[in-house]
């Protein structure tokens, strides 16, 4: 990609030496962008909490879920079906390991999620601790699940 970029910019300089440099800028501009944006993945990972759910794509969008409209884990799911429309994909370009169903379907602008999909780093470390606070918040004992152990 960083040839096809040069050998871009260098037939843009022959042509027209600013058009070039406004190029190199957009390019530098759009590079810099996408390293923050690869950074803030870590900055913002999925959290389980008393409110339910907060599932980010980084810095670019975070949907946050209740508790009471989380139905559960799904434990098998085709590609056909996450790409399907509605489906909040975490995971961007990657297959996602996490898909938690939702009922009800939250509302997001015009339409409606029916799931949350993601690419997690440790999928079993999420789904133990995500049955922990389902079951915590289901049993109403307490909002925090070390407190009823």
């Amino acid at each position: 990609m960083i040839i096809e970029a040069m050998v871009v910019h260098l037939l843009v300089a022959l042509w027209h030496p600013w058009a070039a440099l406004i190029l190199s800028m957009l390019t530098l501009a759009l590079v810099g962008w996408f390293s923050l944006f690869i950074r803030s993945l870590r900055r913002h990972p999925v959290r389980v909490d008393a409110e339910g759910l907060t599932w980010p794509i980084g810095s670019l969008r975070s949907l946050t879920v209740p508790w009471r409209q989380v139905a559960g884990l799904r434990v098998d799911w085709t590609l056909k079906e996450l790409r399907a429309a509605g489906v909040f994909n975490g995971a961007l370009v990657a297959h996602p390991n996490i898909v938690v169903a939702l009922d009800p379907p939250v509302q997001a602008g015009r339409g409606s999620i029916p799931s949350l999909a993601h690419r997690l780093d440790e999928p079993s470390a999420f789904a133990a601790l995500f049955s922990t606070w389902t079951e915590a918040m289901r049993s109403g004992l307490s909002t925090s699940p070390e407190a009823n152990d």
